[in-house]
């Protein structure tokens, strides 16, 4: 190691060779020594990124979201499929569209208020789009139903895509008059696009109900028509 300091403060070329014919270094311990002297600059370096690497892992960049509200009939029946949509953070089912602060499921279902039955979708942008979200959204319910969703009538289970700004109604006329000119349907679209107004979640019960009460949960679908409308117009397209 000593010769190692000696050889680096006397400098390469002409002047370290003097040195090694004088003091009798070998050629060998001299080429040591500078692969030592790399090795260790390489650790150095190394464990420089390896920290770098180590601090960014600790604070991870956190995700951007979006919600998405939508409204189509029981709300039950429209939160399986978005559950399982690759992109979609979480799910809240409740109601939106009316003034009644705080409704209660007893209340809107008295369609004593303007509010539906809605979902609120927490989504990753990056990995599915507002636009994504509605091609599903399309395929879960009666678009050409103007009272309600299938057996479900009255205000509180008309059918609605809630917008948040010009971007997303823009996206969803598109999303409308795109459906409408596939020829799916023979009947007009008539699903409203409407300004978004405060979401309030349903109660807890109803979160989740298709897991909570699996066998209430498909009885109903299938006794509702839902089941068998979706069979007929989507078949195996259905997500």
């Amino acid at each position: 190691m000593t010769s190692c300091l000696v050889k680096a403060e006397s400098g390469y070329g002409s002047r370290a060779a003097a040195w090694q014919a004088e003091n009798g270094l070998p050629q060998a311990a001299q080429f040591r020594c500078k692969i030592d002297k790399m090795k260790a600059i390489l650790l150095a370096w190394l464990a420089t990124g390896l920290a770098v690497a180590a601090a960014n892992a600790q604070t991870p960049t956190p995700v951007q979201t979006a919600t998405a509200v939508l409204a189509g009939g029981c709300f039950w029946c429209i939160q399986p499929a978005f559950d399982k949509a690759p992109g979609v953070l979480k799910t809240v089912v409740g109601y939106s569209g009316g003034a009644e602060p705080d409704p209660s499921y007893e209340l809107v279902s008295s369609e004593k208020t303007q509010h539906r039955e809605a979902i609120e979708i927490t989504y990753d942008p990056a990995r599915i789009s507002f636009a994504q979200l509605l091609d599903i959204y399309w395929k879960q319910i009666d678009p050409t139903q103007s009272d309600g969703q299938f057996t479900d009538i009255g205000p509180s289970y008309r059918a609605a895509i809630f917008y948040g700004d010009e971007r997303e109604k823009r996206v969803a006329e598109e999303s409308k008059e795109k459906l409408a000119r596939s020829g799916k349907f023979k009947k007009p679209i008539v699903t409203e696009i409407l300004p978004r107004m405060k979401f309030y979640p349903a109660e807890a019960y109803h979160q989740k109900y298709y897991q909570q009460n699996a066998e209430r949960f498909e009885a109903f679908e299938r006794g509702s028509g839902r089941t068998s409308f979706q069979r007929k117009m989507w078949g195996g397209e259905k997500p």
